[in-house]
């Protein structure tokens, strides 16, 4: 069943918050983002899997063969298995607005769901994500709002592809934002503190 197919930690909206959807990086798990995204947005309800796949014993989304060398039948396979979870656990909150996050593998995965999906997200944070192929278009999009963000120094997610990917969402018209810092992969304190001003923003 949809609702059940990652191990996963939900809680349940408040009201008329969103339903934030957040994926871990490499290594990482459903705690990952949990606590952050709790503090940013008190009475928003999380849903947060952890990634099905193992890499030499750490957590992933889908599975590569090298850095930034992605096994892409295997992506397409688990992004259509992602989506139809997070349309499960969608449609038991009609009425929230639907958020996602996702830092690194985690942004990857998120990403990967937007290009094949494109109405599912009122508002994406990708956080250092790295996408090493052009997306079809996807006039969808243009309802979401997408805030890219990352380091400059990156040698994971080299800055040219994050240019490329933002440039990507605005031309198919999201509005899209593109928040850099002057280091590499790490999440910095200035990263989060725009990451929580996107979400939390009104309308």
């Amino acid at each position: 069943m949809a609702l059940s197919s990652y191990l996963h930690l939900a809680k349940a909206p408040v009201g008329d918050a969103p339903l934030v959807f957040a994926f871990h990086g490499t290594g990482g798990d459903e705690h990952q983002f949990f606590g952050l995204i709790d503090q940013m947005l008190p009475q928003a309800g999380i849903i947060a899997p952890r990634g099905d796949v193992s890499e030499h014993g750490a957590n992933r989304f889908f599975r590569r063969t090298g850095e930034g060398v992605y096994d892409m039948a295997d992506l397409a396979r688990r992004s259509v298995q992602m989506t139809a979870f997070i349309r499960a656990h969608s449609a038991a909150h009609p009425t929230a607005p639907v958020y996602g996050l996702g830092y690194s593998n985690g942004a990857n995965i998120l990403a990967s769901v937007l290009f094949g999906a494109a109405g599912l997200f009122d508002r994406v944070v990708l956080m250092h994500p790295l996408i090493p192929w052009t997306p079809e278009p996807a006039a969808g999009l243009a309802k979401t709002a997408v805030l890219i963000t990352a380091g400059k120094r990156d040698p994971i997610c080299p800055l040219p592809l994050t240019k490329a990917l933002a440039d990507y969402f605005t031309a198919q018209g999201s509005q899209t934002d593109l928040a850099l810092h002057d280091g590499g992969h790490e999440v910095r304190p200035e990263e989060l503190s725009r990451i929580a001003q996107f979400l939390q923003a009104k309308g």
